[in-house]
């Protein structure tokens, strides 16, 4: 077990444990190229001392093994892209991750792109199990003609896909619920994983989900104490937390967080669901999505 973690491990470890789960499935956790990785670090760092500090800046084995102490029984190797060119470099390096970590569910990327349709095909056909699209880093418009076989293939293989399309922590350019709500309208099929909640839109993001039947939305950042103080989420919206059960999905950023893992369990905790709910949540959901 990893030193220095025992008491956030055991907190962790407790709240599976009490609901009778086996463990966790985490959607949204990030594994990069060091080199990336350590400018996404910069870039938090950037804003200024405290204000976002980065909480594992561990190696990738010694982040994994983190994971695993925490009880987490699969997680992703999310990476994105922010200009042409990028896109199947990070998807090569996710595949090699993936065939050293047989825990993580191969993720992949794309952009808007010459043959971007074409190798997102090649992706799900070699095995990738989970794709990224970050709209507000790669400011790029999720309706993009070069986007329509893109998002075509991961509707008619029924790949699951995170979009980071909330206008938090900042807004872009194609940010907020309009654009990607086109996308939708356009592949109503589409297992679109809408990140952070849609933080801070999370109404119109949560009307998208119960208006389409595979559209699913991840809890990262969301609830927890950081984030109530920056985007909170509305009060009036807690009771319809228990009509999407179905739809949520534990996410939670590691390693780009500034608090503990057992952070985000305890904000869910607090959120006065019943046990089912956060079994569902922290496991039953995932597990059924990705046939786990």
């Amino acid at each position: 077990m990893p030193a220095g973690h025992d008491a956030e491990i055991a907190a962790a470890r407790e709240v599976w444990r009490g609901l009778g789960l086996p463990g966790l499935i985490d959607v949204h956790t990030h594994f990069m190229p060091h080199n990336v990785m350590r400018k996404v670090w910069a870039y938090f760092h950037a804003l200024g001392e405290g204000v976002w500090p980065i909480t594992y800046q561990q190696s990738d084995e010694e982040r994994a093994a983190l994971l695993r102490a925490f009880g987490v029984l699969r997680f992703t190797a999310l990476a994105y892209p922010h200009r042409p060119g990028m896109a199947q470099w990070l998807n090569g390096w996710a595949a090699d991750f993936a065939g050293r970590h047989p825990d993580c569910l191969r993720s992949a990327t794309f952009y808007p792109e010459d043959g971007a349709a074409e190798y997102v095909a090649a992706e799900i056909a070699a095995g990738a199990r989970i794709f990224k699209a970050h709209l507000q880093v790669g400011a790029y418009d999720p309706r993009d003609p070069l986007l329509a076989g893109v998002w075509g293939a991961l509707a008619d293989s029924a790949t699951p896909v995170v979009v980071h399309c909330g206008s938090g922590p900042q807004s872009g350019p194609f940010t907020g619920p309009g654009p990607f709500a086109e996308v939708l309208a356009r592949h109503p099929r589409l297992t679109a994983v809408i990140a952070h909640f849609g933080m801070p839109e999370y109404t119109e993001f949560m009307d998208l989900a119960q208006r389409y039947e595979r559209v699913h939305l991840d809890t990262t950042m969301a609830f927890t104490p950081f984030t109530e103080r920056l985007a909170p989420f509305p009060e009036a919206e807690l009771p319809r937390l228990k009509d999407l059960r179905d739809s949520i999905l534990l996410g939670t950023d590691f390693p780009n967080i500034p608090y503990t893992y057992a952070e985000q369990l305890r904000a869910l905790q607090g959120l006065g669901q019943d046990d089912d709910w956060l079994r569902a949540v922290l496991y039953g959901n995932a597990a059924r999505l990705f046939g786990l």
